[in-house]
């Protein structure tokens, strides 16, 4: 199972910004850090707890700025973005107008992978309204039935940050993949995904269903081996028909029905492969 060509930063000096402390700002703030980035963090919040993450920060020289999520540092070159963060807010705004890009956790993971000299493992990424958790934890139980080393990651489980920075080299990672972290991963291309389903959600974040669709969409950019998309929801499909995509990516489809051409389908309660995907 080859992987994509992992992309390099120089960090040293960099000025970074990284937008909320938690479960994925304090680890993006930590790995920059020692990667010799000008770190600041910023968070909406400024309570206990946050002052105690912020102590333990500030301990190492990074610098921290509670209660003002709002206002974009001096100097910012690059926002890591908490995935809740919404577009729209004035951070947001500010770095668009200064030509600041924002990366979300996930785009950092991919931008780090193979940085610390392991192998870059290749990412099976899955999205969908419903039903991500538990294909993933499907996919990974399937990967290591086969004898490779894995592990379910992303918005299950293992941090991505924790999973390409770790000791464990893995084969292939198994990443579910919300669609708030889609829409700050531009530059994420997998090895394989699948849209599971679509429907209404998040609209408030968002703004409509062509942009919740159109970043549910963004994890078959760049796909090298196969998109795999649901048969009874046709807009999945048409995701897929949108992707740019690497040659001979193969669009696969899965049904509960008997399968056509491409597609994975059920007979008479047997798995039926017209796939015949190839490793």
């Amino acid at each position: 199972m080859g992987s994509q060509e992992v992309s390099t930063v120089d960090w040293q000096g960099k000025h970074v910004t990284v937008a909320g402390l938690g479960v994925s700002g304090i680890p993006a703030a930590r790995a920059l850090h020692e990667r010799g980035a000008l770190v600041t963090v910023v968070n909406d919040g400024d309570d206990e707890r946050a002052r105690a993450q912020a102590a333990e920060l500030e301990a190492l020289g990074i610098t921290v700025r509670l209660g003002d999520g709002a206002t974009l540092p001096p100097s910012t070159e690059l926002i890591v973005t908490a995935p809740g963060w919404q577009p729209d807010k004035p951070l947001f705004l500010a770095a668009a107008e200064a030509g600041v890009p924002v990366w979300g956790d996930v785009e950092l993971a991919w931008r780090l992978r193979g940085d610390n000299g392991k192998k870059a493992a290749p990412w099976l990424a899955v999205t969908g309204t419903n039903g991500k958790t538990t294909t993933v934890r499907m996919l990974a139980s399937i990967l290591e039935a086969a004898g490779l080393r894995t592990a379910a990651v992303g918005n299950i489980g293992v941090s991505l940050l924790d999973a390409v920075l770790g000791d464990t080299e893995y084969d292939v990672l198994a990443v579910e993949l919300s669609s708030y972290q889609l829409h700050w991963a531009p530059s994420l291309r997998a090895h394989s995904a699948a849209v599971l389903n679509l429907a209404p959600d998040h609209l408030d974040w968002h703004g409509s269903m062509q942009a919740y669709a159109a970043d549910k969409g963004r994890v078959y950019e760049g796909n090298t081996v196969a998109c795999v998309y649901n048969v009874a929801d046709p807009a999945t499909e048409d995701l897929v028909r949108e992707a740019d995509v690497e040659e001979g990516c193969r669009a696969i489809g899965f049904t509960l029905g008997a399968p056509g051409p491409s597609q994975l389908g059920v007979v008479d309660g047997i798995l039926v492969d017209h796939a015949e995907l190839g490793g």
